[in-house]
């Protein structure tokens, strides 16, 4: 995702796979890449997210609580809409996008423009 190092992709992947807030322990015993960083990475990861914006967090007792600030979609979304306003012409490479995609692509396009028009 872009914006994101390695390990604060690793973390927000667990973090937009948990259905709830989550804590730093929790993060670390959810991590797939077969990884035990240290307590104080993680939480460290999570603050830098939080000062990012891609988390909030609220304190219960002694520790911190996690959730994402928006869906992986809505990020991956914003992403794109980045990449696209840095290639100086969005509107040439949407458009070569829509000429290049395939018919599944091109139904998912036709909904959301339909979606969007509602």
């Amino acid at each position: 995702m872009q914006g994101l190092g390695e390990l604060e992709a690793l973390v927000m992947d667990v973090v937009w796979n948990t259905s709830a807030a989550v804590r730093v322990r929790d993060v670390i015993d959810q991590l797939e890449d077969g990884r035990e960083p240290a307590y104080t990475t993680i939480q460290t990861v999570l603050d830098n997210l939080h000062r990012k914006g891609w988390v909030h967090r609220q304190r219960n007792g002694r520790a911190y609580w996690y959730e994402a600030t928006r869906s992986r979609e809505e990020a991956a979304s914003d992403a794109l809409r980045i990449l696209l306003e840095s290639t100086g012409d969005p509107t040439s490479v949407l458009l070569h996008f829509a000429r290049g995609a395939s018919d599944d692509e091109s139904k998912v396009l036709t909904r959301g423009l339909k979606e969007r028009q509602r």
